[in-house]
């Protein structure tokens, strides 16, 4: 690839960052929508879009699938051994944890 073929392409690149960050905003404003509107449907849309979303973004930024996967994992154990309330009250990091380890 030519020097300003690379340079396209960076230009590119940011520019779809831009954008995926827009979208994160986007869909974090409709699942508020969804939350005060107690639509499931779209709570669900806009869950599901989000993380699509931020794993494009990761991609985009040179991050593989994998290591966002294993970075979530590693988050989710330093919660549950530092006795996070979500993990004290009701258990759902460890089940999250459970749940991405076994798929």
């Amino acid at each position: 690839m030519s020097r300003p073929e690379r340079g396209m392409q960076f230009a590119k690149n940011i520019r779809v960052i831009d954008w995926l960050k827009t979208e994160v905003l986007d869909q974090i404003s409709n699942l508020f929508k969804g939350l005060h509107h107690a639509n499931q449907n779209m709570i669900i849309d806009s869950l599901s879009s989000l993380l699509v979303t931020i794993y494009v973004l990761a991609r985009r930024m040179g991050l593989p699938f994998r290591e966002l996967d294993q970075a979530v994992t590693t988050k989710l154990r330093e919660h549950v051994s530092e006795g996070h309330q979500l993990e004290q009250w009701y258990g759902d990091l460890s089940t999250l944890d459970e749940y991405i380890t076994k798929r």
